[in-house]
Order: C-alpha cells, then sequence, then structure tokens
C-alpha cells in the first residue's frame, strides 16, 4: 500500500490524467483512479472534493451541474486548456522522479 504523504503528491496527476480521457463526476473520478491503479490509490470523497475544488480555482479542471437520467443532480468535472498544459510537466516530474528512485535502488542492491 503506497503512504498517505506519496499519495497526496501524485494526487493532482491522478486527477488530470484521469479526466484528460474525459468528463467526469467526483464519485466515478474516485472509482477511476482506484480501478486503473489496482487499488494502489484510494482516495475518499471527503479527501477528493476539497482538491478538486482547488484545482477549479487554479482553473485547471471546470466544475458544471449536471442530471441524470433519475434526475439526480452531480458535479461533472472536466479537464480545461490550462489543466492540460499543466499535465505534461507533471508527468515529466513525476517519470523523472521515478527513474531517479529505480536508478537508486538498483545501485543500493549491486
Amino acid at each position: 500500500m503506497i503512504g498517505a504523504g506519496i499519495k497526496r503528491g501524485t494526487a493532482e496527476l491522478a486527477v488530470l490524467s484521469v479526466l484528460q480521457e474525459g468528463p467526469l463526476h467526483g464519485y466515478e473520478l474516485a472509482r477511476r483512479i482506484e480501478r486503473q491503479t489496482n487499488g494502489a490509490l484510494r482516495f475518499t470523497l471527503a479527501a477528493l472534493y476539497p482538491m478538486l475544488y482547488r484545482m477549479e480555482q487554479q482553473r485547471w479542471i471546470r466544475g458544471s451541474w449536471e442530471t441524470s437520467a433519475n434526475g439526480r443532480k452531480r458535479r461533472c468535472y472536466r479537464l480545461t486548456p490550462v489543466g492540460k498544459k499543466k499535465l505534461a510537466p507533471l508527468q515529466r516530474e513525476w517519470e523523472e522522479l521515478f527513474g531517479a528512485l529505480q536508478r537508486l535502488t538498483k545501485a543500493a542492491h549491486a
């Protein structure tokens, strides 16, 4: 299981990456992250929604209220052009970090 400190640092990357595939409401966003990481990353809705709000304030995502077929209102989130620009450098930073950690752990075992 991945620790909480590491998860906090990956949350923005996870949300932006999943929203790159298309718009989702918060609950489905959390489920998709969990499913695509085979359960390694899990976000409670209590933690996810404040982060989504902050990401809206930064204009990385845009939320809008939609009504489902059963009449239930829910907020659907979409990646904005600003969010798309933020995603590429975030991906490069994390790839660099993971590559460095792999090199470090291989060197430690050599």
